[in-house]
């Protein structure tokens, strides 16, 4: 409210979009209208429309409007948004600097200046978009960082980019929620799907975000759910917006009990209510182990975290305890046959899936070739 600069880091799911935008609102409240005085950056499209969400709730009673500017949908509505001067604008970086290739995009009476999410954007490389905007944005605004973590990267960032700012710390950053219950089940990687599904039939298990690692593991184990009865839906950043929305709110309604995710929707994204994260596949760094569980227990709620863990991934699963200053509980499922052969492929190898690729684009050609001959063939004369 002092127009200061600042820096604050919280874990997930304690309420930084509120800490950033009632002061916004506040300050607003009362301005000429028409005029787009707040940018909020922010890395994904979820995260983005999530922010804008909550802008919309916060200011019904103020009249502050706004907009979100994201990939994935026709730009015509934004540029309006752009052309009435919409007071906040929620914005993911690619297409925000799309806009700014066009006289409309001009932010000249900007004051605040947010980046939300600012570890993940760094994560995602998005540095060199960022420095693009600032240099089209007022160097005199008030700009705040807020992240779930700090490593090196960020501070070196806020450095730069921040003066004087205040710094605030809610707690330690490298550990979950307080509320959050940690398990960890050891398993061969063959049989994660199959220990998955005996897992869901626990009667506390109302509704699962489960992470894997690739978006081709993502679209198998909806798969998998889905051909045993399990109301499930993916989303990863080769769905369309369209179909990425229309998951999200399928889950948050309660249509389908799992939504199976990269780690796309790992950051910043909302769901009240959700009782258990699982780590399908072990995440590779700490940071995001905490930001996928932080998607549970959020608002001082409880949650349960529930880790399947190969034999491949013990070290990288003891390296995110290492990070946590604490051992995590290995739990063996009672009846469940560690042993038994599993009874489908979960995952078609890359070679296989390569040489797959390459035999349906050989035939493509071949007959490719053949229908040319066909047509290249003279067309004998009617006697």
């Amino acid at each position: 409210m002092a127009g200061r600069d600042v820096l604050a880091c919280a874990v997930t799911g304690s309420g930084k979009t509120a800490a950033f935008l009632l002061p916004i609102l506040h300050r607003l409240a009362g301005r000429r209208r028409g005029v787009t005085r707040v940018l909020v950056l922010t890395p994904t499209r979820e995260l983005a429309a999530q922010i804008d969400d909550h802008r919309r709730q916060l200011a019904r009673h103020v009249g502050i409007g706004g907009a979100s500017v994201y990939g994935g949908v026709a730009m015509g509505p934004q540029e309006q948004a752009f052309r009435r001067g919409a007071d906040v604008l929620v914005a993911t970086p690619g297409r925000l600097l799309d806009h700014f290739r066009f006289p409309y995009a001009r932010l000249a009476d900007l004051e605040v200046l947010v980046l939300d999410e600012a570890d993940r954007m760094l994560d995602m490389g998005f540095l060199p978009d960022i420095r693009r905007i600032l240099k089209q944005l007022p160097a005199k605004r008030q700009t705040l960082f807020f992240s779930a973590t700090l490593p090196p990267p960020i501070v070196a960032l806020a450095r730069e980019m921040l003066r004087d700012p205040v710094a605030i710390n809610v707690e330690r950053p490298s550990a979950p929620a307080t509320g959050i219950t940690q398990t960890a089940y050891p398993v061969p990687q063959e049989l994660k799907s199959a220990l998955l599904l005996e897992l869901l039939k626990r009667p506390d298990v109302r509704s699962v975000l489960a992470f894997t690692r690739t978006k081709h593991r993502a679209n198998r184990l909806a798969d998998f759910l889905a051909r045993h009865g399990v109301a499930s839906d993916r989303i990863h950043g080769n769905r369309s917006q369209a179909q990425r929305t229309q998951a999200l709110s399928r889950f948050k309604d309660g249509q389908v009990s799992v939504l199976v995710a990269t780690d796309i929707a790992a950051r910043g994204i909302d769901i009240t209510g959700l009782s258990h994260v699982v780590n399908f596949d072990v995440p590779a760094v700490p940071d995001d182990y905490i930001h996928r569980v932080g998607r549970t227990a959020r608002m001082e709620a409880l949650g349960d975290a529930l880790s399947l863990v190969s034999p491949g991934e013990e070290a990288d699963f003891r390296t995110i305890e290492r990070s946590l200053g604490t051992r995590i509980e290995r739990v063996a499922v009672p009846g469940f046959d560690y042993r038994q052969k599993a009874a489908e492929r979960f995952e078609v190898p890359l070679a296989d899936r390569i040489a797959s690729i390459r035999a349906r684009k050989a035939n493509d050609r071949a007959r490719g070739r053949a229908n040319a001959q066909r047509r290249a063939r003279p067309v004998p004369l009617a006697r």
